[in-house]
């Protein structure tokens, strides 16, 4: 067999089945879409899971893909065996009530030997035991029967409790043929669990529906799913022992090699590292292109542990400065040609990696430090388990994912008491809950409607009109779908047509009303269904509506053109941000309504002030050209010919709907807009923050929200001007000459409060007492700060020659104080910072400092004299 390289492999797998009537689909990114279960698709089919249920229709009953997944629940073994990864390519076939065994079985033997040409002295088959089906299908290419066995439903059936399952296929690869064929089951099992065979291709067939009571119902209409590592097929077609050793893995290898100075085989514990650099780095790039950021939560949590585990294991390989964000370029070349976003978005990764190594590295020996104090502790006590609260510490505050720890915990030997973690990381996603507030995107009824039947379209016709009759189809209240709603209930209609905008691409849903002669409801929001099914989520005002009526949709107008307006100037926005800080400027998220927008972008710093004139200038003086927003519908290809930004994780369809605002922009977009520039009147920049690692946020208003911005402070500069009564163009000039003014008042009163001081010298001079030797002034004084109570001391001490001065001062409802001693008085044991500090702790407060100088506050004004006359038994413990 020819020893092929991992990306032709991928390509004669995809054009082969295209050959069969495949439509060929782009992976889909790895962030799942409306599947909140999953943090990462983690599986070949999971992006595809709509279509076997039967929720979505599938673009193709046939369909082929190379998906990409992520999957961290053996990260442990990373590096330790030769086939673990946190990152796989996932071949697939999928049908889809299509065809079936006597399809897929001869197609996947074709590929196998005559695309690949493996030997087929080196291939076995396994079969579910009861698939004679399988067996006879088998049996029809010319594979040797002898090596087709038939296992149990452990290895040859798949389910997940309820629902689509079936018997599968696997086709295997004998490593060792030499040694002579397989002849029984028995021996097939112990030469797998031996590493000798292994399984690459996985035939799934989704013929029965499991019930309730564990029947096994057949499907009328059974599916293909089949799966095939491509990783795993690299090594079989290369010759390899290893995924490291495939020809994409190992050139990143190599280059960690040479970055740290480590070859691979010197020592067992650095190609481990060396192993898990290379294979974290490829699984941040891809995650990091599919939009996913750091973060202490979810899917970027997951990032972030990657990273810092990568990072940490090069500084175990000498590494000392940040490296990884230039690991990542290789990553790149190897795959840009299958997933061209890798190379559009290559400084963006790289920026990301980079800004999470140098957090990291900041962090990380002073964690390190932590975790070091932690293991004395307990290595001093002879305790073996760390407890969960300082291990959430490490967390929490030094950026240590918690598999950090414990991997570092588990060389000394310790544990971690995860119940404890887990209750304080419990404790923290709550409180970031509260934060965030309850909401359910669906609204009311979300299970209800996924009841709507598949074949029932629900058309928007509301570009171009916000008002038309249409018939109702559906009315849903609560968990069933119902014939009727009635006055002051709450409910969902579903129309054949509606010119009602559901929420969809950042811009919110419509409101507005339905109406007929006998009801009248109000519309509060539009949404879509899992499966795409337009819904108005209403109250009923009046009347009752029975299903199968006509009705009038109607748009609240004014509502739907200030959404238009912002969400135009959103696309106007993006444009103008790409022209002065470049190219790398992409959306990663937007919301409009009708009050403002906010559009979220990869940049890697704040924006100045004179960035955010320069952007806003742009958008205005494009918006004041009255240029005409058009759209057209075009192939996506000929769309992203034409210069269209899309986003990398969407997912579009052959046609797509592209928005120019005359030839300055041009969006794939779905949403509403207006029909020329001119319409959005102004456009504002309310604020410039950042929001996540590589995420800015800008939020902005437009039309008549700018007007009325405009005049709130045309009239507080009115107020303003009024009040220091002067014109408004004299108020800068104005407000400097009080500022000046009021620092001359400020130097006076410093002078007044030095006069003061000296004029209590000469009193307290009066007042000097003995304590074993030892010459004390201690006083009180009003309305001094510590600078000028400390000019007092300072007098006074010299006045005093040889002794000490503890003063106390009562400023602002807060408490100063200062204690200064001479060189001899130190010599007979005064000690300034003790006597300081256990003056200002009767005082509810607390300070320190030198045995001659020391100064502390206060919070209890009240206990301000009792403080002071307890410094002459504090001098005398200290003096004896």
């Amino acid at each position: 067999m020819e020893k092929l390289g991992l990306n032709e492999i991928r390509e004669s797998f995809l054009s082969f089945f295209e050959s069969k009537g495949h439509l060929r689909l782009e992976s889909f990114p790895l962030v799942p879409k409306n599947d909140s279960s999953l943090l990462l698709v983690n599986a070949g089919m999971q992006p595809l899971k709509p279509y076997f249920t039967g929720i979505k229709t599938p673009p193709n009953v046939r369909i082929t893909d190379c998906q990409k997944c992520i999957r961290t629940g053996d990260i442990e073994n990373v590096g330790k065996t030769s086939r673990h990864g946190t990152f796989f390519e996932m071949l697939g076939n999928f049908s889809f009530g299509d065809y079936f065994k006597k399809e897929i079985i001869p197609w996947s033997w074709e590929y196998v030997t005559e695309v690949l040409n493996i030997p087929k002295e080196n291939l076995y088959i396994t079969i579910y035991s009861e698939d004679d089906e399988a067996f006879n299908e088998w049996s029809k290419t010319d594979i040797d029967p002898s090596r087709i066995f038939r296992l149990g439903k452990e290895e040859n059936f798949w389910e997940i409790g309820q629902g689509p399952c079936g018997p599968s296929s696997e086709l295997h690869y004998d490593r060792f043929a030499e040694l002579g064929q397989i002849r029984t089951e028995n021996d097939f099992i112990k030469a797998g669990n031996e590493d000798r065979v292994i399984e690459f291709w996985n035939l799934v067939f989704t013929q029965f529906n499991k019930d309730e009571k564990g029947n096994y119902n057949k499907l009328k209409n059974p599916n293909i799913d089949t799966g095939m590592g491509l990783e795993r097929i690299s090594a079989i077609m290369q010759g390899t022992d290893s995924i490291f050793e495939i020809d994409t893995i190992k050139s990143i290898l190599e280059e960690v090699s040479k970055v740290s100075g480590v070859k691979l085989g010197e020592s067992n514990l650095q190609d481990i590292s060396l192993k898990i650099i290379t294979d974290h780095v490829r699984s941040t790039t891809f995650m990091i292109s599919d939009g996913v950021l750091p973060s202490n939560e979810g899917r970027g949590y997951v990032l972030r542990r990657l990273i810092r585990r990568a990072a940490r294991h090069g500084r175990l390989l000498g590494i000392k400065n940040i490296f990884l964000h230039d690991l990542c370029a290789t990553v790149i070349k190897n795959s840009c040609k299958a997933y061209p976003e890798l190379k559009e978005k290559s400084s963006y990764i790289k920026k990301i990696i980079k800004i999470e190594e140098e957090r990291f590295l900041e962090t990380l020996d002073s964690g390190m430090d932590k975790l070091k104090v932690y293991i004395q502790e307990l290595e001093s006590n002879d305790n073996k388990i760390l407890s969960g609260d300082k291990a959430f510490k490490l967390y929490d505050t030094y950026g240590f994912p918690y598999e950090l720890t414990e991997e570092i915990l588990q060389d000394a030997g310790i544990k971690i008491d995860l119940e404890r973690f887990n209750i304080e990381m419990q404790n923290q996603r709550q409180r970031a809950r509260d934060a965030r507030g309850q909401s359910n995107y669906m609204g009311n009824g979300e299970n209800a409607l996924n009841l709507i039947p598949k074949s029932i379209e629900t058309k928007f016709d509301g570009y171009d009109r916000v008002e038309l009759k249409s018939k109702v189809k559906f009315l849903i209240n609560g968990e069933e779908i119902i014939t009727q709603l009635s006055k002051d209930s709450k409910g969902i209609i579903v129309t054949e047509v509606t010119p009602f905008y559901a929420e969809m691409g950042g811009q919110i849903g419509d409101k507005g009303t339905i109406f007929n002669d006998n009801f009248k409801a109000e519309v509060y929001d539009c949404k879509k269904n899992a499966a795409g099914k337009i819904v108005h989520f209403v109250k009923i005002l009046k009347g009752t509506l029975l299903a199968d009526e006509l009705v009038t949709l109607k748009v609240d107008k004014n509502r739907r053109s200030a959404i238009s307006k912002n969400h135009t100037a959103t696309h106007m926005l993006q444009e103008a941000l790409k022209q002065i800080l470049g190219e790398h400027v992409h959306q990663s998220g937007s919301y409009v309504n009708e009050d403002k927008l906010r559009f979220d972008f990869t940049h890697f710093s704040a924006l100045t002030q004179e960035e955010i004139i320069k952007v806003q200038q742009i958008v205005n003086d494009n918006i004041m050209k009255v240029s005409n927003v058009e759209t057209n519908v075009m192939t996506i290809e000929k769309a992203k010919k034409s210069g269209a930004i899309a986003l990398f994780d969407e997912k579009y369809k052959n046609d797509v709907r592209v928005v120019s605002v005359g030839d300055y922009s041009k969006e794939l977009c779905g949403g509403t807009h207006v029909n020329n520039s001119g319409e959005i009147g102004l456009f504002k920049i309310l604020s410039e923050t950042g929001v996540a690692a590589g995420v800015r946020r800008i939020e902005a208003i437009t039309g008549n929200k700018c007007i009325k911005y405009v005049e709130d402070k045309d009239n507080l500069l009115k107020d303003i001007s009024n009040t220091l009564k002067c014109s408004e163009k004299d108020i800068i000039n104005k407000l400097q000459t009080q500022l000046d003014e009021l620092k001359d008042k400020e130097k006076e009163i410093i002078l007044l409060k030095r006069k003061l001081a000296s004029s209590s010298v000469d009193e307290m001079l009066d007042n000097i007492k003995e304590v074993n030797g030892v010459k004390v002034i201690c006083g009180t004084v009003k309305d001094m700060d510590s600078d000028a109570l400390r000019d007092l001391a300072d007098k006074l001490r010299d006045k005093l020659g040889d002794g000490v001065v503890v003063l106390g001062s009562n400023i602002n409802k807060k408490v100063q104080f200062v204690a200064m001693a001479s060189k001899s008085a130190t010599a007979k044991g005064i000690h300034c910072g003790k006597i300081i500090k256990e003056v200002a702790k009767i005082a509810g407060g607390g300070g320190g400092g030198r045995p001659d100088m020391a100064e502390a506050g206060g919070k209890l004004p009240e206990k301000l004299d009792k403080a002071i006359d307890n410094v002459c038994s504090i001098i005398e413990r200290l003096v004896k």
